[in-house]
């Protein structure tokens, strides 16, 4: 949410017809719609949702009301994919730190005063070929990408051949996870790594090249 967003989120054109004139700009009633797609949420849990993080920033703004974004969601010009369904051959497995712009930076522009910066940590699942998000998932920064891996990975109920994900993600938690929903791993041990015992024969195999390799 940048200073742009921000000072654009309220309407400020003149009406060019009586009535009441609109409070919300487009961009507002756009960023509600995007959220609910996107989150999966109803309009009223994506109003809560908003506020709440207006709330963490500490910006001067409110989401305009469910109601208000039901009424004017047919005026803005938005288009959405439409979700694939069936089969995923390949899912990507990653996450990304994200840092939050409010009690940290919006304030130290506007007043130059220092602050903690506050992270959170977005953890994807992307299906290699559409390129879609099909899980997501927001965490504290201290979660392991491992750790939020079973909860991700349960969001969806179609059938994954394959999961790809870097080292971090080499864990027992994981692969048990992945043997559970029948999908094959495609994790690269960590470096070091030793074989484990019991049902991980594709890991300790990816174990034994990577020995025989470097």
């Amino acid at each position: 949410m940048d200073d742009g967003a921000i000072q654009a989120w309220y309407e400020s054109a003149t009406p060019s017809s009586r009535g009441r004139p609109q409070r919300y700009s487009d961009l507002a009633i756009t960023t509600v719609l995007v959220i609910k797609r996107v989150f999966r949420l109803t309009l009223r849990a994506a109003q809560g949702f908003i506020d709440s993080i207006f709330t963490l920033m500490n910006v001067p703004l409110r989401c305009p009301d469910y109601s208000c974004v039901s009424r004017r969601a047919k005026s803005v010009n938005i288009s959405f994919k439409t979700p694939t369904r069936g089969e995923i051959a390949h899912l990507v497995i990653d996450s990304t730190g994200l840092k939050v712009f409010g009690e940290g930076e919006w304030k130290v522009k506007k007043h130059g005063q220092e602050r903690r910066r506050i992270w959170r940590k977005l953890h994807l699942a992307v299906d290699s070929k559409t390129h879609e998000i099909i899980c997501a998932d927001l965490s504290l920064n201290n979660v392991t990408d491992s750790e939020a891996f079973p909860g991700l990975i349960r969001q969806t109920h179609r059938k994954i051949r394959a999961a790809s994900a870097d080292g971090a993600y080499d864990t027992r938690l994981c692969h048990d996870e992945l043997r559970r929903k029948k999908i094959s791993a495609l994790i690269p041990p960590r470096k070091g790594a030793g074989y484990w015992p019991g049902e991980y024969a594709d890991r300790n195999r990816a174990v034994a090249n990577q020995r025989l390799t470097g």
